[in-house]
This record gives C-alpha cells, structure tokens and sequence, in this order.
C-alpha cells in the first residue's frame, strides 16, 4: 500500500466535436504542461478527443476508435517517456457497438478501460450502448483508482462498490451542462465525504452544438473538502496534492471511546436490499 503524497491534475479544456486530431495534438500538450509541474495523474474530461453532442450514431461512430487504439497508443508513448498516469475520455466503438469510455494509461502503457454505466438522454449517450464492464478498481503507481463518467455520479451505489474495493481515489470525467450546477456544488463532496475517498471531477467547458459547459472542475479531499476548482469558462489545469493514507482511514476518531465514525464497520447491507431490486 502506498502512503506517499501524489500531485494530480485536473485538465478543464474546450474539446472540438469532429476534430480527433486537433483534441489529441492538444491533449499531449496538455500531458507535457502537467507532467513538468510534476503531476503524477492526469485526468481529463468526458469525451474530451471526440466532443459529445453528436446527432446520430453513425456520425458519432465517424470519429469513434477501439481501446486501445491510435490515438491511446499516441497517449501511451508520451505516458512511457514522461512516467506519469492520464485518465481521458472518448467515444470506443466494439464490433457495432458504441460507448462513451474513459481509458487509464500508465508508465507502462494502456492499464484498463471503464464504459459509461448509466446514460441520460442526452447528446450521444441518447443512441450509444450502456457500459457492460464490472465495476472494478485499479491497482496502480499512484494508488487505487476508480473510474466514473458524468451521470454515474447521480448514483451513490457506483462510487460506494468502488470504495469497498478499497479505491482510494475516484476520477468522475464529465461534461456537465448548463443545469447541472448542482452536482459540483454538492454531490461530488457527498460522494467524497460518505465513502472517505479523494475524488477528482473534471469537466469541460465552451460551447457545442446549443450547449454551454459549465466548468467547475474540481479536486476534493477525502474528508469532503474542496481542496481546489476551476471557473466556469477558462480552460485550465487545477492542481492538488493527495496523501492516499488518508483515504483509507474508514474509522473516524474525534475522541477515543467517545466520538468515534466507524463509517464502513456500521453499515448495515442486510437493510439495503431493495437498492439492488
């Protein structure tokens, strides 16, 4: 287990829809900006190489690409020469099936992939598959890692399986839109605060298609407080430092034997059955 201190990122930038290339050219700019101020992992939004308001799936499927794949192969090169850890977003297309899915790249290369579980009926989540992949961490250099995407986070049972398999970071990439303002206000500290992990929301922001992103990228301390967040127009990166020891401290002590927060010991799955129904 590691009880060192890491320095993440969050990248809050302004994806073009259709324009793999010039997203991928700017995302490795953005790899070798953090990877200089010496962050260790690196998130990026919700389909940050591909935009997401597409009108139809074919069209979305034109800039779509398997994981691994060309552009996470480009990714994976700079990850080797720069020994840090990206988490990034893209459209992934399996046989005749599209997902919305973020892949973790390492020093070593791809590591693993998450597809987006639960969908709203919005912008290409409204025609693209639903995730069919376990809800699982990863083992890694900088620590434990559990992968979300935007609307995941409306649901408390993601983030909970995720910290009982011991995540001690949760990374939610995202493109919230004007309306959503309440879910960086609000739910990803609760989501930090009840399951005593570090979480990491990066969303984007400028225009796409009649939407307007809302920034408000944000980095939060186990503890459920906001260690750092962005504005809600500038791209930019935001930078924390984490001690992952501290998210693995479940049992609370204010005063011994007097006012202590058993937070996983207590709980009660016997009572919690009709959540899973």
């Amino acid at each position: 287990m590691l009880d060192k201190e890491i320095k993440v990122a969050g990248i809050q930038s302004n994806p073009k829809i259709m324009e793999k290339e010039k997203n991928l050219e700017k995302t490795l700019e953005y790899i070798l900006t953090a990877s200089h101020e010496g962050a260790n992992l690196l998130v990026f939004p919700e389909c940050s190489l591909t935009g997401y308001c597409f009108s139809n799936l074919n069209e979305a499927l034109t800039v779509a690409e398997t994981i691994p794949g060309p552009s996470i192969d480009a990714v994976s090169s700079l990850c080797r020469e720069l020994g840090v850890h990206v988490v990034i977003g893209l459209l992934e297309k399996e046989n005749i099936k599209c997902f919305n899915s973020l892949a973790l790249i390492g020093p070593t290369g791809f590591l693993t992939k998450y597809r987006k579980v639960h969908l709203p009926y919005l912008g290409v989540d409204r025609f693209i598959s639903p995730g069919d992949l376990p809800l699982e961490v990863s083992k890694t250099d900088v620590g434990i890692l559990g992968m979300n995407i935007c609307f995941d986070a409306r649901f408390p049972e993601v983030a909970r399986v995720l910290a009982l398999q011991g995540a001690e970071i949760i990374v939610l990439a995202t493109n919230w839109p004007k309306g959503a303002e309440f879910i960086p206000e609000h739910v990803v500290n609760t989501r930090a605060y009840e399951n005593r992990v570090h979480y990491i929301a990066v969303n984007r922001v400028g225009r796409e298609r009649g939407f307007r992103f809302i920034g408000h990228s944000k980095i939060v301390h186990c503890s459920g407080v906001t260690l750092v967040e962005a504005s809600m127009f500038k791209e930019t990166i935001i930078y924390a430092k984490l001690k992952l020891e501290e998210s693995r401290q479940k049992h609370i002590v204010i005063k011994k034997n007097e006012f202590e927060l058993p937070l996983f010991k207590a709980r009660r799955p016997e009572l919690y059955r009709l959540i899973s129904q």
